[in-house]
């Protein structure tokens, strides 16, 4: 009985392990900075989108999950040193997206959305970012064909809309 219950312990704790482990490697700290561009990637993966040239790029955006609430900005200086961090998706920065704005400008404001889709008829896209809020919504971007912002605000995802719940 001690040997399985000592296996249960070692198995918990293997786990425990894992699951911090891999949690460390999800967002930048404190102790990111004054690292390489290099040592950032090895740490957090690719960056998305990927820079035309990542050698001497002065911000690095690192969305997490395929529906994460979070999209790191890490911003180097000219010898490729990391000197800070900040999350892009906030209220604050949703508030800068305007109609009229083009496609790179909402990409510099809050990062790249991993969600999407398309209008009917060719009348632009959708992008949709997850974030942290105590509140079922998420903020939508909806695009002309022309890349240029038509609309922007907050909505309910799939997952909070009455159908779904049941309650009609």
């Amino acid at each position: 009985m001690a040997t399985q219950s000592s296996c249960w312990c070692k198995a918990i704790l293997l786990t425990g392990a894992l699951i911090i482990g891999g949690c460390a490697g999800y967002g930048p700290s404190k102790d990111f900075i004054g690292l390489t561009r290099s040592e950032i990637i090895e740490r957090l993966g690719a960056p998305n989108p990927v820079p035309a040239d990542l050698g001497s790029a002065q911000r690095l955006d690192f969305p997490r999950g395929p529906y994460g609430k979070h999209t790191y900005a890490v911003y180097f200086d000219a010898q490729g040193i990391a000197t800070s961090y900040r999350q892009l998706l906030t209220d604050e920065d949703f508030a800068k997206i305007v109609p009229g704005l083009d496609e790179s400008e909402v990409v510099d404001l809050i990062g790249i959305s991993k969600s999407r889709f398309g209008l009917a008829r060719e009348r632009g896209y959708v992008w949709s970012y997850r974030y942290v809020t105590p509140l079922c919504q998420w903020f939508q971007v909806e695009f002309t064909a022309e890349k240029k912002v038509r609309s922007a605000g907050y909505s309910l995802p799939p997952e909070c809309s009455v159908a779904k719940r049941g309650i009609r």
